[in-house]
């Protein structure tokens, strides 16, 4: 049975997404051992079940967005920035706390969690996309094109940057790729990024001198000082994700992993670790290709699409994906500080799986708009 003759979009990134989802499945139920011995008695079968589930329907809930018409996001992104604001600032001052840090906001009635930071990096996407795309008249002016893109953009950044340094800034900069390929003045955005360094600068500056003087400036300090060292005991995350990739120079197989007993969160930041360490340096390459193709199939999606909020929607959205992506591996090789982004589609997670799923539903939205205006005009032709 063709399974794609059901859907719409483009095939090689569903195709992409199935593949991810099953090595998903395989390498979560295999790391999540020790976190079962710790709180479910030794019950891997309730984690395997309830990710199976958030990862099914994740799938089953970009299958629907992809058959929405992706120009109704452009109207739905105006009152999700709006509600994103006040959600992120709720989390700081009321969220669930985990690792000195309030990014979570209890769903009632349920044992769920969602991270609003993943809302607000969607509606924000969608809403600078949107900017962009009716300001193309004007987009080289500073009052009418520049401020009225940038202004939400920092706002919502602020909001995350207290609790969720890597998400602002990995946002921020998916902002700015959006804007240069959104035509804005390029002494605007050097303004921008002369800004931003200036910022991260002072920021280093202030909690390298008074770490209390800012919220988490006493673990941003020690996370810093810890990747310089380098040594065993004052950045022990990153040490044992180098032995799980030291170990898998000779594949332990599925299962064998002896990192996952040490690792504090191998089933979601360190996940790529495990994997290696499995699976061996030939699956990373794949698992890397695949999001490589994904990059590809994102670009090629919006050079497509007919209209400028199509292309700049599916770029700003496959950038943030795929950047996300690159970020987590580069964590478990040791080239990054520790950063706490999971790896998309393959972490272990709750709303973070399905806030990626309507991401590349969206995505996919683009690509089957795109397929329908040309098989109508193919058909008009003939």
């Amino acid at each position: 049975m063709n399974l794609f003759k059901y859907i719409k979009g483009d095939k090689v990134i569903w195709t992409v997404v199935l593949l991810l989802s099953l090595i998903s499945i395989l390498v979560v139920y295999s790391s999540v051992v020790a976190l079962a011995y710790r709180y479910k008695n030794g019950d891997t079968a309730s984690y395997l079940i309830k990710h199976i589930f958030i990862v099914g329907s994740g799938i089953f809930l970009m299958y629907l967005i992809h058959k929405v018409k992706y120009s109704y996001f452009s109207r739905i992104s105006q009152i999700a920035v709006i509600l994103a604001a006040p959600l992120l600032l709720y989390t700081l001052l009321k969220g669930v706390s985990a690792g000195e840090a309030s990014r979570w906001l209890a769903i009632p009635g349920t044992a769920l969690t969602f991270q609003t930071s993943d809302f607000a990096k969607l509606a924000l996407i969608a809403y600078v996309a949107r900017m962009l795309s009716i300001k193309q008249d004007v987009i080289k002016d500073f009052k009418q094109g520049f401020l009225p893109v940038i202004i939400p953009v920092v706002i919502i950044c602020a909001l995350i940057f207290p609790a969720n340094f890597s998400t602002a800034a990995l946002l921020f900069l998916t902002c700015l790729v959006l804007m240069f390929v959104g035509r804005m003045n390029a002494k605007h955005l050097w303004l921008l990024v002369a800004s931003g360094i200036v910022f991260v600068a002072l920021l280093i500056t202030i909690i390298w001198n008074f770490p209390n003087a800012i919220p988490r400036g006493q673990t941003w300090k020690a996370r810093i000082e810890n990747f310089n060292k380098g040594d065993s005991q004052s950045n022990f995350q990153a040490e044992q994700a180098k032995i799980a990739i030291a170990r898998g120079r000779v594949p332990q197989g599925p299962g064998n992993s002896v990192s996952r007993n040490f690792l504090p969160q191998a089933s979601s930041d360190f996940i790529f670790a495990i994997l290696i360490e499995e699976w061996g340096l030939i699956t990373a390459i794949f698992i890397v290709f695949l999001y490589v193709v994904l990059l590809f199939r994102g670009v090629r999606i919006a050079n497509n699409s007919e209209r400028t909020f199509g292309s700049l929607l599916a770029i700003g959205l496959t950038f943030s994906l795929v950047f996300q992506a690159m970020i987590n591996m580069a964590v478990a090789v040791n080239l990054f500080p520790v950063t706490g982004q999971p790896l998309p589609l393959i972490s272990m997670g709750g709303t973070s799986i399905w806030f990626t799923s309507i991401s590349l539903g969206i995505i996919l939205s683009v690509s089957r708009e795109t397929e329908v205006s040309q098989e109508g005009g193919t058909l008009a032709t003939a």
